[in-house]
């Protein structure tokens, strides 16, 4: 990945400075020292139960306790009441570029794609910028952890998953490399735009097969490579590969139409792939079968968005979480589209968009925390308030699924209390000063 924004964000920060809107980004919490009990609010677990005047426990990072307040025998050093108001895991964003982009219309602060075709050695990791302005006001609506995932390319780069307060990237990683992320072919070309769509045609067919071959050219290679333990040719795109073909990494596989979703599943199982999940999946609950069987999960695409063809109904992409969860398909939520790193911020009101057109308010919670975990591959670390797990938690005065509740309050990575202010905050309480003095 390129790295060369850095002196082009400096200048255009040191230009905001000069105008007196320079804003300071929190400083990253130091580890857990003392042990901290928040008690008497409304405790949602994220694995469907909620626990009615609750407290969660945790000392060095890890929850200790998780239950009724009246059942806590420990003592702890802090005790924060937080009656009335909820408890939550730490939200979880998959497939976002969060770090990789800063401001959208300016290409020297965007870094989440580069040149080539098959470049799944590009790592998005070592270009994750941790002290980006934009990830403080996702951390104020419960964002806590985030997949930092490629864009572009037919094979993009591979992803890291990463917590959301530290001084750099190596710090923030908490699972390093754990996908590649490739787009499939698409299967129709669309012409016109989303208020005009125009017709779709079939697919050019010798194109698309050309393409198709290349890709299974490409892994076939790659498996080969796989199987031998030590190369005498060491070849950084293929090495980038190996984890697909022993589980240790997950494909990561773009594709929104039915047909698009059955190659790519079948591709996947006929080049040895061992864990696939779909990026995208408007019509994943067409074929959710073939996902059942294959132990294939979703990660779906926008909730908040137009359906894909113009004759669906308009509020299709609402329902789909319910009517993949019908069909008993393990699925997260992403937002990947326009405007998707400052947008990313607005990820709990999708899934409340969700609990609104057919799930219950907990499962819809899952959407973005234990399932969002499990299709991750970090469940066993996060997801859920439970003892052993890190004490990655946000208290919200309201629901936090709705924008008219969701008002965090206090926020916690792996038992470190983070600052919850941000640049949206710092300006609101400059113009709010100007007002006060009639200027």
């Amino acid at each position: 990945m390129r790295i060369e924004r850095a002196l082009p964000i400096l200048a255009l920060l040191l230009g905001l400075g000069a105008t007196g809107v320079m804003a300071q980004q929190p400083v990253p919490a130091p580890a857990q020292q003392r042990s901290v009990l928040v008690t008497g609010g409304t405790v949602h677990v994220g694995d469907g139960r909620v626990i009615d005047e609750g407290a969660v426990g945790f000392r060095n990072g890890k929850v200790d306790f998780v239950g009724y307040a009246y059942g806590v025998t420990a003592t702890y050093d802090t005790i924060i009441q937080v009656a009335g108001k909820h408890v939550y895991p730490g939200f979880i964003a998959a497939d976002a570029t969060l770090g990789l982009e800063e401001i959208e219309a300016v290409r020297s602060s965007v870094d989440k794609e580069d040149i080539g075709r098959f470049e799944p050695e590009m790592r998005t990791l070592i270009a994750y910028k941790a002290d980006s302005r934009v990830i403080p006001t996702t951390r104020s609506n419960g964002v806590l952890i985030a997949q930092i995932a490629p864009r572009g390319l037919v094979i993009g780069g591979t992803s890291s998953i990463v917590q959301l307060d530290a001084w750099d990237w190596e710090q923030a990683a908490v699972k390093v490399d754990d996908a590649v992320h490739m787009n499939w072919p698409a299967a129709y070309q669309r012409t016109g735009w989303w208020a005009e769509p125009g017709e779709t045609d079939n697919e050019k067919r010798d194109e698309r097969a050309q393409r198709l071959e290349e890709l299974r050219t490409f892994f076939r290679r790659a498996r080969a490579y796989a199987q031998v333990e030590a190369p005498e040719a060491h070849d950084l795109r293929l090495e980038a590969m190996r984890g697909l073909f022993d589980g240790s990494k997950a494909l990561f596989v773009n594709a929104n139409a039915a047909k698009e979703i059955t190659e790519a599943v079948q591709f996947a199982k006929a080049e040895g792939v061992k864990r696939l999940v779909i990026v995208g999946g408007h019509d994943a609950w067409r074929v959710a079968d073939l996902l059942r069987e294959n132990d294939v999960d979703v990660v779906l695409r926008r909730l908040h968005s137009l359906p894909l063809r113009p004759e669906e109904d308009i509020d299709l992409p609402y329902r789909l979480p319910a009517l993949l969860k019908e069909r008993g398909v393990r699925f997260c939520l992403g937002y990947m589209g326009d405007m998707e790193t400052m947008g990313l911020r607005n990820l709990p009101f999708l899934a409340g968009t969700a609990a609104a057109y057919g799930l219950s308010p907990e499962d819809a919670l899952r959407c973005i925390t234990l399932d969002a975990a499990a299709v991750l591959g970090v469940d066993d670390r996060m997801g859920s308030l439970a003892v052993g797990k890190d004490a990655t938690l946000i208290v919200s005065a309201g629901d936090a699924l709705d924008m008219r509740g969701n008002q965090v309050v206090h926020a916690f990575i792996q038992g470190r209390r983070i600052v919850l202010d941000d640049h949206h905050q710092q300006l609101y309480r400059m113009y709010k000063q100007r007002l006060e003095q009639g200027q």
